[in-house]
C-alpha cells in the first residue's frame, strides 16, 4: 500500500487484495428516516395548560433541596408529570403483585375482593424500578 499525502484514489482497500470497491452516494440507497413526530415545541406549549398531579410548589421545593432552581413552569411540569408517571408504574405494579400473591391464596369465598397494599408489594414493584427497599433489621 503506498502513502498517497491526502489525495485519494476511487477504491478504497483493505490491504493488498481487498475486493471491496468504493461507491458514490449517490450510487447507494437514501437512508431511512425516522417516522415524523410532533415537535417539541407542540409538547412544550401543552405543559404550560396542564395541571399536573403533583402542585408546582411541592416540585419547586423538591427541586430546590436537589439544587436545581427554576423558574420555568414548563421544566416544573415536566418534573411533576415524570412523578406523576413514576408513582403511577408503582401502584399499577403494586396492585399487580397483590393480586398475583391474593391469587395463591386463593380462597372459596368468591364475592368482592378487597386489595391492601402491603409494605412486600410495593418493595417487589419499587425493586422493578431500581430502588431498594429493606426493612430496617429490627422489624425483621
Amino acid at each position: 500500500m503506498s502513502q498517497t499525502n491526502g489525495q485519494h484514489d476511487d477504491h478504497l482497500s483493505n490491504g493488498p487484495n481487498s475486493n471491496y470497491q468504493y461507491q458514490p452516494l449517490s450510487d447507494q440507497a437514501p437512508l431511512p428516516t425516522a417516522p415524523t413526530s410532533p415537535p417539541i415545541s407542540d409538547f412544550l406549549v401543552q405543559l404550560e395548560d396542564y395541571t399536573p398531579t403533583i402542585p408546582d410548589s411541592v416540585t419547586a421545593h423538591y427541586l430546590a433541596t436537589a439544587g436545581l432552581e427554576t423558574t420555568d413552569p414548563r421544566i416544573l411540569r415536566l418534573v411533576s408529570l415524570a412523578a406523576q408517571k413514576f408513582v403511577s408504574d408503582v401502584a399499577s405494579d403494586a396492585l399487580a403483585n397483590c393480586k398475583m400473591r391474593q391469587s395463591n391464596n386463593a380462597t372459596t369465598n368468591k364475592k368482592e375482593k378487597k386489595y391492601a397494599l402491603t409494605t412486600e408489594d410495593l418493595s417487589l414493584a419499587l425493586g422493578d424500578q431500581g430502588v431498594n427497599v429493606r426493612k430496617p433489621p429490627y422489624y425483621q
